[in-house]
């Protein structure tokens, strides 16, 4: 056994748990997964482990002896190396430089750049890593940066390598890349932990899995001999049934229609590029992309939350000359936003309120500018019920419930005003499956009830799963559409990174 981590515990100011008891083995030249929704405890974990976070208490043991980790720096000397899921590189610095960046003795490596750029090429050989030294890191992609992070663990000597959610940035392309480099990695010898909430990379590189769930240790199991199913009841303590069951859309009825449209991101650079689309009643129209080509500014911008121009916008037959909240709300445009906390919810307030944000000034609500607490908790109490929001009391702060709660909450409210329009932003990101399953039942259901749906998603197979139609979105341009067919997703894939397809599928 290789590594052997014993009853670690973890608590965090405020009295949150985030590992009890938690135990880990994993053996020598193994691909061991840490599988769990977020807030399950695999990072913080992986962090103790890795010297970030220092154990309340839990014993750590590694190639048969007992270890203390103060540091990262101790990690290190024990030659334990982690790839974070957001990169530590420095992008004005080269390949070479970025990989010999904190360690002993710089002034040595840089009088030997020369030796280094040999090393540098000689593990890349080795591992498949091949990557030019000399490059800038800004100009190479995401792929080839997560390239870089593993070299540098490899370069400063690893036994063991963790990587957390390493796929969450990559295109289906990349992911393979990186799944099949991986397991080479493991039968060269070195051992891999790779945190991960996706059953299908589980499935497709590990040799054993743990699963955590708030902070425990539920089971570890051979990959071999165990289910979707069975991991999934693990994960969330039930029974998922992700099949969706789902009608075809036939309608013709334009219910947004969008032409020219652009907007800038907040460093004033144009992030959506003379962007056109028409999103018809009772269809889906997914949009797919890597996070960062002009998405977020796309959403922001059909939500009235940033200046935009366009040619013309139509929204349920009505030609808006300016796009304003008020406007948004009087036609019946609902928005799920990317970021629930940030964007979507008010953390101090209570459930109660977060569920009349909006709605707030009017009747019910509202009589004569004075709140009506009953109306208001049964209203909420109506839509716990009826969305199954796992909360023990209404008026508790919506800061206290987990994130697929607040989730809930989100789209609780936007569901019951049955707009016309729906926008919605990474509606999954964050929560478990089984959170994850109820929003994707809801999405569809108000599909079938008539509305529009715009949904924008870095998951693929959320795209996948939900859409009647695909947009794909590179570098703020849509430049392809294709149906939800699983067969596309490659094709996909490839047009996320910018390629040409008919020359590359040739």
């Amino acid at each position: 056994m290789l590594l052997s981590m014993e009853k670690i515990n973890k608590i965090f100011p405020g009295n949150v748990v985030a590992t009890n008891n938690v135990s880990l083995e994993v053996r020598q030249g193994e691909i061991h997964c840490l599988l769990g929704e977020n807030g399950a405890g695999k990072t913080v974990l992986m962090n103790i482990l890795y010297g970030m976070y220092q154990p309340d208490s839990g014993q750590i043991y590694y190639k048969g002896q007992p270890i203390s980790i103060h540091s990262p720096k101790d990690s290190i000397e024990n030659r334990i190396g982690m790839v974070h899921q957001h990169f530590m590189l420095v992008e004005t610095l080269t390949v070479a430089e970025n990989i010999i960046l904190g360690q002993w003795k710089p002034w040595k490596n840089l009088k030997e750049m020369e030796k280094v750029h040999e090393r540098i090429k000689n593990l890349g050989e080795e591992y498949g890593l091949f990557v030019n030294p000399n490059a800038l890191i800004r100009e190479l992609s995401v792929g080839e940066q997560q390239r870089v992070e593993i070299l540098k663990a490899l370069y400063r000597g690893t036994d063991l390598l963790i990587l957390d959610e390493p796929t969450s940035v990559l295109t289906p392309q990349e992911t393979v890349q990186l799944l099949n480099l991986l397991r080479g990695l493991a039968d060269k010898g070195l051992t891999i932990i790779f945190i991960t909430h996706k059953f299908e990379e589980v499935f497709q590189v590990s040799d054993r899995v743990t699963v955590l769930r708030d902070g425990q240790l539920v089971g570890t199991t051979d990959t071999a001999q165990t289910t979707f199913g069975e991991l999934a009841k693990w994960m969330v303590g039930r029974e998922v049934f992700m099949d969706l069951d789902r009608s075809k859309s036939n309608s013709k009825e334009v219910v947004l229609s969008v032409r020219g449209l652009q907007a800038t991101d907040e460093r004033g650079l144009l992030a959506v590029k003379d962007v056109s689309f028409d999103v018809h009643a009772n269809e889906i129209v997914g949009i797919a992309g890597v996070s960062g080509n002009g998405q977020t500014e796309l959403a922001l911008g059909l939500a009235g939350l940033i200046e935009i121009k366009y040619d013309r916008l139509e929204l349920c037959g009505q030609e808006l000359k300016k796009i304003t909240a008020k406007n948004l709300d009087r036609i019946g445009f609902g928005h799920i936003p990317e970021d629930r906390q940030g964007m979507g919810l008010i953390l101090p307030f209570s459930v109660a309120e977060n569920f009349i944000l909006g709605e707030y000034n009017s009747e019910p609500y509202s009589h004569y500018g004075f709140l009506q607490n009953r109306q208001i908790i049964n209203h909420a109490q109506l839509l716990v019920n009826k969305f199954s929001v796992r909360v023990s009391n209404v008026k508790e702060e919506i800061t206290n419930l987990s994130g697929g709660n607040q989730q809930k909450v989100v789209v609780a409210r936007e569901l019951n005003r049955n707009p016309n329009f729906l926008l919605v932003n990474q509606p999954t990101r964050g929560i478990d499956i089984g959170a994850t399953e109820f929003v994707y039942q809801q999405i569809l259901k108000q599909r079938d009830a008539g509305s529009a749906v715009l949904l924008i998603s870095t998951d693929l197979e959320e795209v996948f799963k939900l859409s009647d139609r695909v947009l794909v979105m590179f570098e703020g341009q849509i430049i392809g559409e294709v149906p939800p067919d699983r067969e596309q997703i490659f094709k996909v894939g490839l047009m996320m990174a910018g390629k040409q397809v008919e020359e590359e599928l040739a």
